[in-house]
Formats: C-alpha cells, sequence, structure tokens
C-alpha cells in the first residue's frame, strides 16, 4: 500500500532537488576573476607600452630616413622636420601611428630634430602624457646621424 504524502512534503522533495549555485561558489568564482585579472593587467599594460614605443621607433626611423634622402639631394642635412615634409616642427603621433596635433590629447610621442647643421642631428623622440609615466625604463629615444641609438632611462630593452 502508498503511503500519501502531503502537499507540504511534496514542496521540500522538490525543493531539495533545485540546482544552482550558492552565494560562496559565485563569491569564490569572483576571487579567482580577481586573482586572474591582478596578473594579467600589468603584463597588458607593459605590451601597450612596448607597442607605443614601436610606434616611435618607427617614426624616427621614417624621419631618418627623409633625412637621408634630403642629404643625398642637397648635400647637407634638413635642420627642422617640416623641410623634410612633416607638418610641424616637431610633431607628435597617436596612439595609432597617425600624425596628430602636438597638443592632441591621445599623443604619445613627439618627434623632433636637435643639434642639427649641415653635417649632423639627433632625432629625438619624447614620451607624451601616459606614455611618460609608463615608460620610465626607456624614457626619451634618440639616434644621430652615425646610427647611434640611445634613451635616457636605465633599460637594456628600449632598442
Amino acid at each position: 500500500m502508498k503511503a500519501k504524502t502531503s502537499a507540504g512534503q511534496r514542496q521540500r522533495g522538490q525543493a531539495g532537488n533545485a540546482r544552482g549555485f550558492t552565494l560562496i561558489e559565485v563569491m569564490i568564482a569572483m576571487v579567482i576573476i580577481g586573482i586572474l585579472a591582478s596578473m594579467a593587467y600589468p603584463a597588458y599594460r607593459d605590451y601597450v607600452v612596448r607597442t607605443q614605443r614601436d610606434l616611435a621607433k618607427s617614426a624616427i626611423l621614417q624621419v631618418l630616413d627623409r633625412q637621408e634622402q634630403f642629404f643625398i639631394d642637397n648635400k647637407a642635412y634638413a635642420n627642422d622636420v617640416t623641410v623634410l615634409g612633416f607638418d610641424a616642427s616637431p610633431f607628435a603621433i597617436g596612439r595609432n601611428s597617425e600624425i596628430v596635433d602636438a597638443s592632441d590629447p591621445d599623443r604619445v610621442y613627439s618627434i623632433s630634430l636637435t643639434n642639427a647643421s649641415a653635417t649632423a642631428f639627433t632625432i629625438v623622440a619624447v614620451p607624451q602624457l601616459g606614455q611618460a609615466t609608463d615608460d620610465t625604463d626607456c624614457g626619451t629615444l634618440s639616434v644621430t646621424n652615425l646610427g647611434v641609438k640611445s634613451a635616457s632611462g636605465a633599460g637594456d630593452r628600449c632598442w
């Protein structure tokens, strides 16, 4: 003979079979996500800084190339980047390697010529805004007409 069950017993039995996450399980998952994020963010930030430094190196090489072509054509180096076809002196590069206004809020480096004469020059890339704060390892990058590369910071992987 089958025992009769009350409605209350049926509800308790159904509630006991319910599936879901407890608050503790959710909190543990959130802690794990937080730990992973705290490890990944510094690596991501370092990657961004190195990428923007590569943009400056690319711009330096572009100025260097134009300067050498100018020397071949004129038997002297240019004393200003505007002579090489850039819009301003110094000019700035943005986060996407485009040339931007020197006061643009997205500029990452300012590129200019220093110590320029008919026979010598130095191309200088000065970090701007957040890049200046984040890239203290390398700081200002420079290249001379002789190809001597240097950085103002103490980092050993700037070039």
